[in-house]
């Protein structure tokens, strides 16, 4: 038999449950937020396959530091997106090279729209300070979606 509650012992769980609400931090509210924002169900995700900041390769005898320049892939089952962090830019690439949108979704909600050119680059200036995804969407129908990227 279900448990019965007076009006006033109602109010005061009902209480305790907002108050807890409250003591969520709000990085979780935008991530969880963010994650409801995909409503396209035919979107392909693509992986992140390689960092060059969490490659193993050994350094080389001849270099004093590591390489400044950071590049990422991420790879679908339809598209592969390449990345390269340059100072306060970043320079992409499709493979195969096409036109496509790119929108520069940040974990805050704020999505910024880039066009590719015909060989498929494409530039994102200022680089965003929090973490962001790229969805890019081509007239000929792929819909790709990255993991989320912090740089």
């Amino acid at each position: 038999m279900a448990e019965v509650w007076s009006d006033e012992e109602l109010l005061a769980r009902l209480a305790v449950a907002l108050a807890a609400a409250k003591d969520v931090p709000p990085e979780f509210v935008a991530a969880a937020r963010a994650a409801f924002t995909m409503d396209d169900i035919d979107i392909e995700l693509a992986q992140l396959v390689h960092d060059s900041h969490l490659s193993a390769e050994p350094q080389s005898l001849t270099r004093a530091e590591p390489a400044s320049l950071r590049t990422l892939t991420f790879v679908s089952a339809g598209l592969t997106i390449e990345l390269e962090v340059t100072g306060l830019q970043l320079l992409g690439q499709l493979v195969p090279p096409q036109e496509a949108e790119v929108h520069v979704q940040e974990r805050s909600g704020q999505d910024a729209v880039r066009t590719t050119d015909k060989v498929g680059f494409f530039t994102i200036q200022p680089i965003p300070a929090e973490p962001f995804r790229l969805h890019c969407r081509t007239p000929g129908g792929l819909n790709v979606l990255t993991t989320w990227i912090t740089l």
